[in-house]
C-alpha cells in the first residue's frame, strides 16, 4: 500500500480487505526509521484485521547504520516525535472504518518509549504495547496517568535496559493499580522481534506478538 500524508505528518498505512469497521493500531518505528521491517509489522497487523498506520518520524530518512540511527534519533526532539505519533492517532481516528475511536499503540526500541509516552499523555489510547523502550525508566513516576491496559515487553539479556529498571516499572504499575502485563523474555536481548536482524529470537517473538494482538483485540472493541 502507498505512503500517505495527513495533517501533522505522514506514514505507511495498511488495511484489511473489505470495508467493514476495524480497530486501529499505530505502529511506531525503531531508531532505523520507517524501514522494511516496520512496514512488514504494519502489514502483519492488517492481516490480523486491524487498520494499521506507521508514522514516519524521520520524514523519509532511513538507515541501517547504528551511528546514523543515533544521529537521527538525537535529531528528533521528544516533542516533535510525540506530536507525529499523536497526528497518526488522529488520522486513524478520522478514518470512517476505524471503530472504536480509541486506538492501540505499539512501538519498538525508541518507538517503545514513544508508545509509553503517548499512553501517559493521550486519553485516545485504548491499549499500549511498548516493546523494549529504552526510556522506560523516565516514565516510572508517570504511570498513574496511563488510562489504558499495557503490555510491556523486554528481553532479559537486553544490555540497554537494566532489569532493575524493568522491575521498578512493574512495581509502579502495580502500585498505581494499572492493568499491566510486564513480560521479560529469557534468552532474548534488545529488538528480538526484528526478524531482519541477528537479534531476532523466533520463539520469544511469536509469544510476544500473540500477546500484543490479543491485547488489542480484547481492548479495542
Amino acid at each position: 500500500m502507498p505512503d500517505i500524508s495527513y495533517a501533522g505528518g505522514g506514514g505507511y498505512l495498511a488495511e484489511p480487505a473489505g470495508g467493514e469497521p476495524r480497530p486501529g493500531v499505530v505502529v511506531i518505528q525503531e531508531w532505523w526509521g520507517l524501514d522494511h521491517h516496520i512496514r512488514s509489522v504494519t502489514d502483519r497487523f492488517a492481516a490480523e484485521g486491524f487498520v494499521a498506520l506507521a508514522p514516519d518520524l524521520y520524514e523519509g530518512r532511513v538507515t541501517d547504520q547504528p551511528q546514523e540511527a543515533m544521529a537521527l534519533l538525537r535529531g528528533l526532539s521528544s516533542e516533535d516525535g510525540t506530536a507525529r505519533v499523536l497526528a497518526a492517532s488522529a488520522q486513524l481516528k478520522g478514518l470512517a472504518r476505524v471503530q472504536p475511536k480509541k486506538v492501540g499503540v505499539i512501538g519498538f526500541c525508541m518507538g517503545g518509549s514513544y508508545a509509553l509516552g503517548v499512553a501517559v499523555r493521550s486519553p485516545d489510547v485504548g491499549a499500549a504495547a511498548p516493546f523494549y523502550g529504552g526510556n522506560t525508566g523516565q516514565f516510572i513516576d508517570q504511570v498513574g496517568r496511563i488510562q489504558a491496559p499495557v503490555l510491556a515487553v523486554f528481553g532479559a539479556e537486553d544490555q540497554s535496559i537494566p532489569l532493575d529498571v524493568v522491575e521498578r516499572f512493574r512495581a509502579a504499575l502495580q502500585s498505581a493499580g494499572k492493568a499491566a502485563d510486564v513480560r521479560v523474555y529469557s534468552g532474548a536481548g534488545h529488538a528480538f522481534l526484528n526478524d531482519e536482524r541477528p537479534s531476532y529470537r523466533a520463539e520469544q517473538a511469536a509469544d510476544a506478538w500473540g500477546r500484543a494482538v490479543a491485547l488489542f483485540r480484547e481492548n479495542l472493541k
